[in-house]
C-alpha cells in the first residue's frame, strides 16, 4: 500500500510542480501611430516583482503567471497596464501591444533675479542656501539630503507607532504585502536599472499602490528633506522608502 500511494505521489508531483511555476510570456511593443517597434520600453510585473525592456525590435520576454499585471513605460508614451491571459501562458505566443505618444506641453518657466545691492553682508543673505546634511542609504555609493533641523527617522516612525492616525502608520501599517516588495525590489537587478533612470515616480507608485502625493508625503514623512525628493530618482527613492520601512518594523516589533 505504501508503495502503491508513493508512486502516486511520484507521478502527480510534474503536474504540481508546473502549476506553480513561472512561465515566460512573449511579446512585442510598437508605436500605435506608425506599427513602428520601440525599443527600451519598461516592462514590470507588478504582482511578481520582475523587470525587463525590449529590443531593438520592440520584443521581450518576462516571467509571469495567468492573471499578473504588466506595467509597460516609454518617456513620451501612455502608460499602461496588461493583464496576462491564460491563453497568454498557455500557448506562449507573441502579443503584439500599441503604445500611444502623449503630447508634449512645455510649462512655464519663472526666473526669480537677485536684486543686489553690492554690498556683501546684504546680497549673500538673498543666496538660497540648501540647510542639509547628508544621509547614507545603504546600497548606493552616495548619500542623500535629509534636514537636520526636523526630528529623525527614528523619532518620526516611534510616533507612527504610538499615534494609528500618523500617516506614516496608515501607509506601512496598512499596506503590508505592497511594502513586502521592498526587499525583492532591491534584489531584482533589471528592476534597479530602470528605476536608476526614471524620475517620474510612475514606476513606483504602481509597484506600491500610493499615488504619486502620498508617495511625496511618505518620504517626507521618513525625514528627507524637499531637495532630495524634487530630484532623486526612483532608485534613490526606493533605497529612502526601504531603509525607512525597515525602521519602521524594528521599531513596531519592540512596540
Amino acid at each position: 500500500m505504501k508503495n502503491y500511494l508513493f508512486l502516486i505521489f511520484v507521478f502527480t508531483l510534474p503536474f504540481f510542480s508546473f502549476g506553480q511555476d513561472f512561465s515566460v510570456v512573449k511579446g512585442k511593443i510598437v508605436n500605435a501611430a506608425d506599427d513602428e517597434p520601440m525599443e527600451n520600453v519598461n516592462i514590470v510585473n507588478l504582482n511578481q516583482v520582475y523587470g525587463t525592456t525590449t529590443n531593438t525590435d520592440g520584443k521581450f520576454e518576462i516571467k509571469a503567471k495567468a492573471n499578473d499585471t504588466l506595467h509597460l513605460s516609454f518617456l513620451g508614451f501612455k502608460s499602461i497596464k496588461v493583464r496576462v491571459t491564460n491563453d497568454w501562458v498557455n500557448f506562449g505566443n507573441e502579443t503584439t501591444i500599441e503604445l500611444t505618444e502623449l503630447a508634449l506641453a512645455l510649462e512655464e518657466v519663472v526666473v526669480n533675479k537677485l536684486k543686489l545691492t553690492g554690498y556683501l553682508e546684504v546680497d549673500i543673505k538673498q543666496v538660497p542656501i540648501q540647510k542639509n546634511v547628508r544621509y547614507s542609504i545603504s546600497g548606493l555609493n552616495s548619500g542623500y539630503e535629509s534636514s537636520p533641523s526636523s526630528p529623525t527617522m527614528v523619532t518620526k516612525v516611534l510616533g507612527a507607532i504610538f499615534n494609528p492616525a500618523d500617516f506614516l502608520y496608515n501607509i506601512f501599517g496598512k499596506k503590508p504585502r505592497e511594502m513586502r516588495k521592498l526587499r525583492k525590489m532591491k534584489k531584482q537587478d533589471e528592476i534597479r536599472t530602470i528605476l536608476a533612470s526614471r524620475f517620474d515616480r510612475e514606476m513606483l507608485t504602481a509597484l506600491l499602490q500610493v499615488d504619486k502625493v502620498d508617495l511625496d508625503l511618505l518620504i517626507s514623512e521618513c525625514n528627507y528633506s524637499d531637495d532630495f525628493i524634487r530630484t532623486a530618482n526612483d532608485l534613490q527613492i526606493l533605497d529612502a522608502i526601504s531603509e525607512c520601512y525597515e525602521e519602521y518594523k524594528i521599531l513596531s516589533r519592540d512596540r
